[in-house]
């Protein structure tokens, strides 16, 4: 874990917790919003769904990345960006975060790059790398609107830098209630079962709510997550699905308002019933609805100082594939093992063999006294959110899916012990070797209260 302290040592530093005085009454938050339409410029082939034949065919509505720099009473910065995308892969991530740390002077564990995992975005880099099967033609196309992408998250954050100026800061918690389990529900049989009250299997509802308002009160920024999969729609349009629809619905309400969005963990609950354009717009708007009920209530400011840190660790793989097996594999009838196989094959003459293991993002920022917002990288389960929120003593818990790197499902021990979709076979589709160790669990959860208590320990040590 030597890098989780190296990480936070920089934070600490970036902080001013050392040889600063303390804050001087009055002084407060500080924040700049800024946003820029994503949308390919043409159409190319859209992520989300291995049964994709084609390119995309115009939009439903424009997709968006949006930046939220906010600074505390001491200074110290982060910077969040929400994408309407089905995810990032790493190398992207890393690209764009080593611009913003050269440009911004910012550290890695103050940016935090989160996608709303929509299933009508376009493929970025080689995320779901297995899935996709286009010649050079469409490969041209994912790379070019790759680097524009990154070009244009750099630029969006220069604009909410630009922007900065003072705010209040204010939190609260809603609710909505159209995510389900979808490992333990029958998709065919979920209106007859929610009529009746009796849906199966774990979930979360909470809609964890921030607010940014300037010094006149105008609400600058709504800042929202929920825990739930972005598939309501799978046809060749453009579009956010349900939370485009949230974040349009919010800033349609409150005119002049920047909304984003960020996945919880969501990797086991859909929107149910889905597949049309209308549930869509619903969901949207029973999410704005939770979201207006929080605004109407007496809402917690934001005090305090600000926190972050991230570790990368080793995230480890279960007994890795022989090079026999993935020759076999490779002559598989199932397209997308054999498509998994050859590159892995490729990878093993390239450096010799597998990695055992996958660098697996993990963050944590303090936002003030009350928030401990944890964002992981991957699909994750909703346990984990469930287990994190019991475990850790905060008055506010958001865990973040879906961020800074989606390389996979990222399963609880019962799920991956359960299999399945989310337990096993996803690994294909994202082009990984194997399934997790039965580890997978305990080394990110132990990773979280590592890093919440080096950040007890220079809170604690700032205010001696």
């Amino acid at each position: 874990m030597n890098q989780v302290w190296a990480w936070f040592a920089a934070a600490f530093v970036a902080a001013g917790f050392v040889g600063q005085p303390s804050c001087l009454a009055g002084e407060g938050w500080r924040a700049g919003v800024a946003k820029v339409v994503i949308t390919p410029e043409q159409n190319m082939w859209m992520s989300g769904y291995g049964s994709r034949d084609h390119a995309s065919e115009g939009k439903l509505h424009d997709l968006w990345a949006k930046a939220l720099v906010f600074e505390d009473p001491a200074g110290h910065r982060a910077v969040l960006v929400t994408l309407d995308l089905v995810g990032i892969d790493r190398p992207t991530s890393v690209d764009v975060c080593q611009r913003l740390q050269t440009k911004f002077q910012l550290t890695r564990d103050q940016i935090a790059l989160a996608t709303s995992h929509t299933h009508t975005g376009p493929v970025v880099g080689e995320n779901l790398s297995s899935m996709y099967f286009f010649g050079d033609d469409e490969r041209s196309k994912v790379k070019s609107y790759t680097e524009r992408l990154k070009d244009q998250i750099v630029d969006v954050v220069g604009q909410a830098v630009e922007n900065i100026k003072p705010v209040e800061l204010k939190q609260g918690l809603g609710h909505a209630t159209f995510a389900v389990n979808r490992r333990n529900n029958r998709e065919a049989d979920v209106p007859q079962l929610r009529e009746a009250g009796e849906l199966k299997g774990p979930v979360d509802h909470e809609l964890p709510v921030l607010t940014v308002r300037d010094a006149d009160g105008n609400l600058d920024a709504v800042v929202f997550g929920y825990a739930c999969h972005a598939t309501v729609l799978s046809f060749y349009q453009w579009s956010g699905d349900w939370p485009g629809f949230a974040q349009l619905e919010i800033e349609r309400r409150h005119p002049g308002t920047v909304a984003m969005f960020w996945a919880g963990c969501g990797a086991d609950q859909n929107p149910l019933p889905r597949r049309t354009v209308e549930l869509g717009e619903d969901y949207g708007r029973q999410t704005a609805d939770g979201i207006d009920e929080v605004l109407t209530q007496e809402m917690t400011p934001v005090q305090g100082r600000l926190l972050t840190s991230c570790a990368e660790i080793d995230l480890a793989f279960d007994d890795l594939p022989t090079q026999e097996q993935l020759q076999l594999d490779a002559q598989s009838d199932n397209r997308f093992i054999a498509s998994r196989a050859t590159m892995l094959l490729d990878k093993w003459e390239q450096d010799g063999g597998l990695a055992a293991s996958y660098p697996y993002p993990v963050q944590v920022w303090g936002i003030g006294k009350d928030i401990k917002f944890v964002i992981l990288g991957g699909e994750v389960v909703v346990d984990f959110s469930i287990r994190l929120k019991q475990e850790l003593e905060s008055n506010r818990t958001w865990i973040a899916g879906y961020a800074n790197d989606v390389m996979a499902y990222i399963p609880s021990k019962r799920v991956l012990t359960e299999g399945g979709y989310e337990g096993a076979t996803a690994m294909i589709y994202y082009g990984l070797p194997t399934v997790w160790s039965s580890n997978v669990e305990e080394h990110i959860v132990s990773t979280v209260h590592e890093l919440v208590e080096s950040q007890k320990s220079a809170q604690s040590s700032s205010n001696n």
